[in-house]
């Protein structure tokens, strides 16, 4: 299968970032790309020779950097600043110093330097102050998704997906929705997973689709993501800061890319989107990771995407029901009630060292509580209390 034509310099750059991590499985990157090991192997040669340059087709003029002329320091920082208006001075020196600038001032210059250009808003500049974050160990341990900044598109309104690995900040999906329906979701998502593999958990917030509340976090979407193995978190309610880097990116995406598509449809939002996002990754600087790119620290997940589901396995001990029709389960000739995202699914029981408390787990997941004495069930919520 060819390369995407919209995209196709792009996603070589993907690619090749992709294949040079050291853990990577070559054969299962060229798979998810879309292309055979020959014509991988022939892009990672052609970069390891040339670089970015030949990764171009060779029938078209090799693309070269803009052209710098002896023109003063001042000039080359205001015109990366021209062409990224939300960047300040330890981005712009991170980026002029990849695009091989010598002797570039120090971040304090650069700022100094745009203040003195009417770049600055010191109202806005004092609204900028970092939180303190956790994060997590390595790639894919966890991932963070959330709809933020709905915006009027040219029919009806464009509803951002945004899909950002925890540990290095890496903008997996980046998808113009025309809503925030869980199936909608779920079609996004297997882009990304084909894509990139299967991340351990995903955090997500309290609203739709992802759960209604602390004590109702199951829909068929998270069903779904559990069934594929993925461990899902909600976060604290009424505290935003525990999808952070989630909240912060979509700040970012407004002020960069998301305000200028308002009134264009959805496949032109997608196209911009697409365009930022490898902006974002590979060429964006980026402070908490020291002005690294996202790129630089972000692997793809050894777990990969399963398009058919093998049936679900309990073990030998575990007392198992199918879930029927408004949610319901028979236990000791007793009806107990689950949630119904689960209704055609197979749930294991299993006892716990409390007497009368039975454990439900769906797959490797504990997701109820069954009180015996008094015939009620609870649900068991995934809240990081740390993040």
């Amino acid at each position: 299968m060819p390369w995407k034509e919209v995209t196709r310099m792009s996603q070589r750059v993907e690619f090749v970032s992709l294949a040079r991590k050291a853990e990577s499985n070559l054969a299962e990157i060229c798979r998810r790309f879309g292309i055979s090991r020959r014509i991988g192997y022939k892009w990672l040669e052609r970069y390891d020779l040339e670089g970015i340059a030949g990764l171009q087709d060779r029938s078209r003029r090799p693309q070269t950097s803009p052209k710098r002329t002896a023109d003063s320091m001042e000039e080359a920082v205001l015109a990366v600043r021209q062409e990224h208006a939300t960047w300040g001075g330890r981005k712009i020196r991170a980026r002029l110093q990849t695009l091989g600038w010598q002797d570039v001032p120090a971040a304090s210059t650069i700022t100094e330097i745009l203040r003195r250009h009417g770049c600055i808003d010191p109202e806005e500049s004092a609204k900028h102050k970092a939180w303190n974050r956790f994060e997590a160990q390595a790639p894919n341990a966890l991932w963070q998704m959330d709809f933020k900044g709905h915006f009027e598109a040219a029919e009806g309104r464009c509803h951002p997906l945004t899909v950002l690995d925890d540990h290095s900040r890496y903008a997996l999906g980046l998808q113009a929705c025309p809503d925030e329906k869980g199936i909608t979701v779920q079609q996004r998502l297997i882009l990304v997973f084909r894509r990139y593999g299967l991340p351990d958990k995903i955090l997500v917030d309290n609203g739709s689709p992802w759960g209604s509340d602390g004590d109702h976090p199951f829909t068929l979407l998270t069903v779904w993501l559990m069934r594929q193995g993925i461990r899902v978190l909600h976060s604290r309610v009424y505290h935003p800061q525990t999808l952070g880097k989630d909240e912060r990116f979509h700040r970012t995406l407004w002020a960069e890319v998301s305000q200028y598509c308002v009134g264009l449809d959805l496949e032109a939002c997608q196209g911009r989107f697409e365009r930022w996002r490898d902006m974002y990754n590979f060429e964006r600087p980026h402070e908490a990771l020291g002005m690294a790119t996202p790129a630089s620290r972000y692997r793809p997940s050894a777990r990969s995407f399963q398009e058919s589901l093998a049936p679900i396995e309990y073990s030998p001990g575990d007392e198992v029901r199918k879930v029927q029709q408004g949610g319901k389960i028979s236990y000791r000739n007793r009806e107990y009630s689950l949630p119904k995202a689960f209704c055609g699914q197979y749930v294991a029981l299993r006892p716990t060292s409390q007497d009368g408390l039975m454990d439900v787990y769906f797959c490797e997941h504990k997701i109820m509580h069954l009180d015996l004495k008094t015939r009620t069930s609870k649900s068991v919520t995934h809240v990081p209390e740390r993040l």
